[in-house]
């Protein structure tokens, strides 16, 4: 099932993911976003960050079931979808306290929730759809049309129409929710994972028959899968007139409404792509156990962006504001400014002629120290941190990187008084340094 959430020059001394999880590093299910504020559900409950994800708070007064699946967000109030019989939650305030509002709700296991105007509905795990015209006060079921014992995966809207991608294929309504009508004519796979939106036109990403199009509403579907050569879609994103589909084989690029795809998994060393997620031209996938990888030419080339990201297993990317969040197996929310990632990390444009790993400045240091090194051609790069007994501490760079001199950061607010090793691996090339944190 996919949730639905649609969803210059840079200080080379501050290049990393940073981990931005409150007291829970628990897995992140889905995003959403409310003026400042950053909501993420987990296994364990809705965490609330005011400051794009530097900390996080644990906002679970009130909510008697954690295991938050889907969240939406309408004027100022904020509606969880939970698991094991959960329902629906809303707030007020902010997540600061949450108020059960099952009245009417006959099936409390919430896979999706969207948002038409005043009307929120959720798609439910074997009860269809139901819809709320009060802010949850109260659910009416409503499944004229929709066949039984649906398990309503993903819901779009585009307009005044409201679709649902289902187990049992996409179903259509043009008045709330009132009437659903199948529109699976030409849809031979009917098992849903994922809708998208381009304008006129309607995507279905399906389990094992690849994407399907509508141009008409859903009245009538066409396969579009030339090229596609897995057929198991995750993900779809779309970015001006570029359609993208992510699949177990990778990512797939569409520049004509789906006609014919292209592979486009130049530098995605891990094809399982689990989420994408669009910022202007930029593209991130994340992956199955190789992190987040960032395609700003339309996925002809990709590189692996993640410095500072000890969890790779990678669910959920969203873009909120100038930041990208991306929410792990394990280990919680993590963040990253978009123009990090996206601008040359550079501090001189001579190409050196030879790697090299420099003495850490300064040196003793309280809490952060630069680390310097360089790469003369094109070469896989990782810098790790150890204590004296040998254990890795931590993952400053592990990625590609272009010829050129680079400085990282290396911040031991957390660590205690000591020495430390920071070790470069490129090529054949291997260097090790000391260095001292004093507090």
């Amino acid at each position: 099932m996919v949730s639905l959430f649609m969803l210059g020059m840079i200080n080379p001394l501050h290049a990393q993911w940073v981990q931005t999880n409150g007291p829970y590093g628990g897995d992140v299910l889905c995003f959403a976003v409310s003026g400042t504020n950053i909501f993420a559900g987990t296994d364990g409950g809705v965490f609330l960050s005011t400051n794009n994800g530097t900390s996080w708070t644990q906002v679970n007064n009130g909510l008697t079931n954690t295991t938050v699946w889907s969240l939406a967000v309408s004027g100022t109030n904020i509606f969880a979808g939970t698991l094991g019989g959960g329902g629906v939650f809303l707030s007020t305030n902010n997540g600061a306290s949450w108020t059960q509002v099952n009245n009417g709700l006959t099936n409390t296991t919430v896979w999706s929730l969207a948002v038409s105007g005043t009307n929120i509905f959720a798609g439910t795990n074997g009860g269809g759809v139901f819809l709320s015209t009060n802010n949850g006060t109260s659910w009416t079921q409503v499944n004229n049309g929709l066949r039984n014992n649906t398990d309503v995966n993903a819901l779009a809207i585009s307009g005044t129409n409201i679709f649902a991608g289902t187990d049992g294929g996409v179903f259509l309504s043009t008045n709330n929710g009132t009437t659903w009508t199948q529109v699976n004519n030409g849809l031979t796979n009917t098992w849903v994972r994922a809708i998208a939106v381009s304008g006129t036109n309607i995507f279905a990403g399906t389990n094992g028959g690849g994407v399907f199009l509508s141009t008409n509403n859903g009245t009538s579907w066409t396969q579009v899968n030339k090229g596609l050569t897995n057929t198991t879609v995750y993900a779809l994103a779309v970015s001006g007139t570029n359609i993208f589909a992510g699949t177990y084989d990778g990512v797939f690029l569409s520049t004509n409404n789906g006609t014919s795809w292209t592979q486009v998994n130049n530098g995605l060393t891990n094809t399982i792509v689990t989420s994408l997620a669009v910022s202007g031209t930029n593209l991130f996938a994340g992956t199955y156990a190789s992190g987040v990888f960032l395609s700003t030419n339309n996925g002809t080339s990709w590189t692996r962006v993640n410095n500072g990201l000890t969890n790779t297993i990678v669910w959920s990317l969203a873009v909120s504001g100038t930041n990208v969040f991306a929410g792990t197996d394990g280990a919680g929310v993590w963040r990253r400014p978009v123009s990090e990632m996206t601008s040359v990390g550079r501090f001189s444009t001579d190409v050196p002629t030879d790697f090299g790993l420099e003495q850490n400045y300064p040196n003793p240091f309280n809490p952060t120290t630069n680390i310097m090194y360089t790469v003369p051609n094109r070469e896989y790069v990782n810098l790790t941190v150890y204590n004296i007994l040998g254990e890795k501490i931590a993952t400053l760079v592990d990625e590609g990187k272009a010829p050129g001199k680079y400085t990282v950061i290396f911040d031991g607010s957390g660590l205690p008084s000591g020495v430390y090793f920071y070790r470069l691996h490129a090529g054949k090339f291997n260097e090790t340094r000391e260095m001292v944190l004093v507090k």
